[in-house]
């Protein structure tokens, strides 16, 4: 009797994740497919091609959203690399009162409603006289990407071993050089991971981009979302297919550094 409600267990098991998979993946599996799809209407199939792929790189209008979205999120995942991992160096080595509190307010742009959050720089920028587009892009993104990495760096750092830039002291180095040449190069691969993690969060958002973009500085996912009101190219799956290449593409190489550190613990009987 046990043994069949093992059984029966496992198999309900592996029904709710094969739904859960399919329903998280199965519509990206349409949009890909779609991009090969020979009907200009992108709802009926009517036989393999690739004549999107070419007709996308002859729009000037994807490729300029694709490469506004390229590079808000290029500068704006460095901008916050920078500032998220000192920030997680100074939250690590910190000793005050309410610390707490300063953590979770670092991490707020991470949990805030993305509406909310588009909404609120909105404001803030208008109030500021400061004009929608390339330039606001950045500093939304940028907010919104510090948690990513300040996270990342900042649960690296409380594993590792002060009496590294301890000995580099007592050598003579100075706190900076110490920081640079020890501390930096063991928390590379988790600054590494949160950019990448960070880039891929900042090429697909919508709903922050939504409201602090101007006519001159709409970015790919922008572009797809207002072509949604009117009529759809076949071409747009032709590029949400390779934006998708490169999204899963960063989130895939941001997890090899965390895998490689495991395996290294494990060779050496680190728990």
């Amino acid at each position: 009797m046990r043994a069949r409600k093992g059984r029966a267990g496992k198999r309900l098991a592996g029904a709710y994740l094969a739904a859960g998979l399919a329903l998280m993946y199965l519509p990206i599996a349409v949009v890909i497919a779609y991009s090969f799809n020979k009907s200009d209407n992108g709802i009926l199939w009517t036989g393999f091609t690739t004549e999107w792929y070419g007709k996308l790189f002859q729009s000037r209008q994807i490729l300029e959203a694709f490469r506004n979205s390229m590079l808000v999120a290029l500068v704006s995942c460095l901008a916050a690399a920078v500032i998220g991992t000192l920030g997680a160096v100074g939250l690590a080595r910190a000793k005050m009162r309410g610390l707490g509190l300063v953590e979770g307010m670092a991490t707020l742009p991470m949990m805030v409603p993305e509406i909310i959050l588009g909404f609120a720089f909105m404001v803030f920028f208008s109030l500021i006289g400061l004009k929608s587009g390339i330039f606001t892009l950045i500093l939304a993104h940028t907010t919104f990407c510090i948690p990513y990495i300040m996270i990342n760096v900042r649960s690296r750092l409380v594993g590792l071993d002060p009496s590294f830039e301890e000995a580099a002291r007592d050598l003579g180095a100075g706190p900076a050089r110490a920081f640079w040449d020890v501390t930096v190069p063991l928390i590379a691969p988790a600054i590494l991971s949160g950019v990448l993690l960070a880039f891929a969060m900042s090429l697909d958002d919508v709903v922050i981009s939504f409201f602090v973009t101007g006519a001159e500085s709409t970015t790919f996912p922008v572009y797809v979302y207002s072509k949604l009101k009117t009529d759809v190219p076949p071409s747009i799956n032709a590029m949400c297919t390779l934006t998708l290449g490169v999204t899963f593409l960063a989130v895939a190489l941001s997890r090899l550094p965390g895998r490689r550190q495991e395996r290294v613990r494990s060779r050496d009987g680190e728990p």
